[in-house]
């Protein structure tokens, strides 16, 4: 007899594809990236290096994703390893379409090519169902609101554990959280050096299945990682306070850790970093060279001026020749005014 854990799980699958049926549009994109899945399959559990990026389709490409795709390309080809390229469009509802086509339309511009198939998340809810099974002892549902969590934690909004020992009376099961009880992550970050996180008393429990039904972003990129094989991780410092809650979930699923490098983010004036969400002005990708030279040398990696006058090749040839990672600089943040040609 299946438990009512169980339950609550299995009908994520239905929940998450009744809300594409809603929306054509959606629908259309899980249907076109569904032949992804096999394809995946035929690049994992090889050897060697292999780095990714994983843009989220819900705009045109930035300053600040280059950044985060110069960064892991030339990590993965000095290591002569393969960069893969995945598409986080695990948010249906903020998935604009044509965005993930402009995307690596704009990484081909670049020079920016990567190897084997574009992962597409909307082809993975199977196995990110398959993954909350697997974890089912460690989960539960929660009825509580995101407001109800800031009256009850204040302002850091951690969850405060009101729905781990069962949900409160008149509460209707909402999201699925995964405990964190007496977890403490702690590795050592190829930039930034030693982290270690409480999880219970920083985090809190955390959500791998929301209450719309969609699954987690934490949940999403284990699983894929683990799946594509991904030996290191290379992105923008943003993320390095996810990175516990994703170590947590690797070993509770029995997938190995990966190598984890945290660049800095770029900020704009007013100290907020580069984004969509801050109006970061989209990748001009008929001029790519100046941006490319000052992605390379807000990372630290002093490329001489002659570059500029030159082409791609050439730009991509300096920069893996030179590629040091030990160069980037070991902070969280830098201003814009580091990345301008003067």
């Amino acid at each position: 007899m299946p438990s009512p854990l169980s339950a609550n799980i299995r009908p994520s699958l239905t929940r998450i594809f009744h809300l594409a049926a809603e929306n054509p549009l959606l629908t259309t994109a899980i249907m076109k990236n569904s032949r992804n899945i096999s394809k995946v399959r035929n690049i994992t559990g090889g050897g060697g290096y292999v780095g990714r990026f994983a843009p989220s389709p819900t705009g045109p490409l930035h300053f600040g994703s280059l950044i985060a795709a110069v960064g892991s390309y030339l990590q993965a080809r000095k290591m002569e390893g393969r960069w893969l390229v995945r598409m986080e469009d695990l948010d249906l509802p903020r998935v604009i379409p044509g965005a993930a086509e402009a995307i690596l339309s704009t990484l081909e511009s670049f020079g920016l090519f990567w190897d084997d198939e574009v992962l597409f998340q909307s082809s993975r809810f199977p196995a990110y169902g398959a993954a909350l099974e697997r974890l089912e002892e460690h989960l539960y549902p929660c009825g509580c609101s995101r407001a109800e969590i800031l009256r009850s934690s204040g302002a850091r909004g951690i969850y405060p554990g009101t729905c781990r020992h069962g949900l409160p009376p008149g509460k209707s099961p909402r999201a699925l959280r995964l405990s964190t009880r007496r977890q403490e992550i702690k590795f050592r970050d190829r930039i930034q050096g030693r982290y270690r996180q409480d999880l219970e008393r920083e985090v809190g429990d955390f959500v791998v299945r929301r209450a719309d039904g969609l699954f987690a972003y934490q949940l999403a990129v284990v699983v894929d990682d683990a799946e594509q094989g991904v030996t290191e991780v290379v992105r923008g410092s943003d993320l390095l306070d996810s990175t516990p809650r994703q170590i947590l979930l690797q070993r509770l699923l029995g997938y190995p850790t990966p190598g984890y490098a945290h660049l800095p983010v770029i900020t704009n004036r007013q100290g907020q970093k580069l984004s969509k969400q801050t109006h970061a002005p989209p990748l001009d990708h008929h001029r790519p060279l100046p941006a490319l030279w000052q992605a390379l040398d807000f990372l630290g990696q002093r490329p001489p001026r002659e570059l500029l006058d030159g082409d791609l090749d050439a730009f991509w040839e300096w920069a893996i020749a030179h590629w040091d990672i030990g160069e980037v600089p070991r902070i969280l943040s830098r201003p814009e005014s580091c990345a301008i040609i003067e």
